[in-house]
């Protein structure tokens, strides 16, 4: 019995031993214990051993090897990029419409001397300005998700919160002046015809208009007597004219413009004028196209304006995760 007890103490080692110290047991320090008081007594930093005036430790002072780690997760990374790349695309956007309208404002010599003071109502000016609101905008936020930069995700934040607000005031501004839109349109029309010959972004709008919508003036056709070189008293040979695009059929056989089809059809009465051009005005055709698309127009007024919110929730989640990243660094 003896002899088993003693191999039982050599060749059983993995058998568990009572190693707690009694009042009988030697007291030899254990060799883990004396391990993890070393490893304490590394982790205490100077300012832990600081003893305030109640003789106690300041609890206060939080060391460093015991700080939360903050790591990024697949959702921070997804969404830093996926801002990154959407702001990339918008910013490509933006200067392709800067280069249109500094493309227009070249084309049309705008910067001339004779024609530097009229540039503030070029509406080429409109596509300048949108292209570099637009480019400095997503530029910010790319730059300012992919560097992780706050500074400029702070920005970004702060305008598209801003044009949200605008374009929310906007539509309820429109939505409270429907009433008004037609005369609104038709102002903008005449508009137009005054200047057709002088600002060619004003005849393209009023060409395309009066193409697409197969219109001749904003009432009639007789409007275009508005225009000084249209009008009957002009010594031109447009004079009792209309533009090509009021023409029923400004092409010759098929395939020549032939820009002088409205010579004299203001002079014509309506029965003759009706197989040369159209006599109907572009008011009625526009609001008779809102009225068909005003669906389409608000189902993209609200894509936009939901793209713009999510892009807001997007940049703020990005801000937040920053944050707590470098405070746990």
């Amino acid at each position: 019995m003896r002899r088993y007890l003693g191999l039982k103490r050599i060749f059983l080692p993995w058998l568990r031993r009572d190693t707690t110290q009694n009042e009988s047991s030697p007291l030899i320090p254990k060799a883990s214990s004396a391990k993890e008081d070393d490893e304490e007594h590394d982790n205490v930093t100077p300012e832990s051993r600081q003893v305030g005036p109640d003789n106690r430790q300041d609890d206060s002072r939080v060391l460093v090897s015991n700080q939360p780690h903050y790591r990024y997760s697949f959702t921070d990374y997804f969404l830093k990029y996926f801002l990154f790349l959407c702001n990339l695309v918008f910013t490509v956007l933006g200067l392709v419409v800067l280069g249109l309208g500094m493309w227009g404002l070249i084309s049309k010599e705008s910067f001339a001397q004779e024609k530097i003071g009229s540039i503030g109502t070029d509406p080429m000016l409109i596509l300048v300005s949108l292209g570099f609101v637009l480019t400095l905008l997503c530029l910010s936020g790319c730059l300012g998700a992919l560097r992780e930069n706050c500074s400029l995700l702070k920005l970004f934040s702060a305008t598209v919160l801003a044009l949200i607000t605008a374009q929310v005031l906007a539509g309820i501004v429109a939505y409270s002046l429907q009433g008004q839109v037609g005369s609104y349109l038709r102002s903008g029309m005449l508009a137009a015809m005054v200047h057709y010959q002088d600002d060619l972004d004003l005849r393209f709008i009023a060409d395309e208009i009066q193409t697409n919508l197969q219109c001749c003036g904003a009432d009639n056709y007789r409007d275009w007597e508005l225009n000084i070189y249209y009008n009957c008293s002009a010594p031109g040979v447009l004079a009792c004219g209309v533009p090509a695009t009021c023409c029923v059929d400004p092409l010759e056989n098929g395939t020549v413009w032939n820009s002088q089809c409205g010579l004299g059809a203001q002079l014509l009465d309506e029965f003759s004028a009706q197989s040369v051009i159209f006599l109907g005005g572009c008011l009625g055709g526009m609001s008779r196209w809102i009225e068909q698309h005003e669906g389409l127009i608000g189902t993209v007024g609200i894509v936009v304006l939901g793209v713009q919110i999510l892009t807001l929730f997007i940049s703020t989640r990005l801000l937040e995760s920053i944050h707590w990243h470098k405070m746990y660094m």
